[in-house]
């Protein structure tokens, strides 16, 4: 599975929005490497996102993505 599907996986789950520092904890991943496929995610219009202060919660869309 690539980190890409990692990720949507771990939005799956966490439907309250997760940080970029939270996906990367939690996959055991660099932030940089989760920085990459949340933006290839945003570029599908897969994510959306929320700033929340400083920090930027990202969400699943509800949409069926390839």
């Amino acid at each position: 599975m690539g980190k890409r599907e990692e990720v949507i996986k771990l939005l799956k789950k966490n439907t309250d929005g997760l940080t970029i520092v939270d996906i990367a904890k939690q996959l055991g991943i660099s932030r940089n490497t989760a920085s990459v496929a949340l933006a290839e995610l945003k570029g599908e219009g897969a994510i959306r996102i929320r700033p929340v202060g400083i920090a930027k919660l990202h969400y699943l869309k509800e949409i069926k993505i390839k």
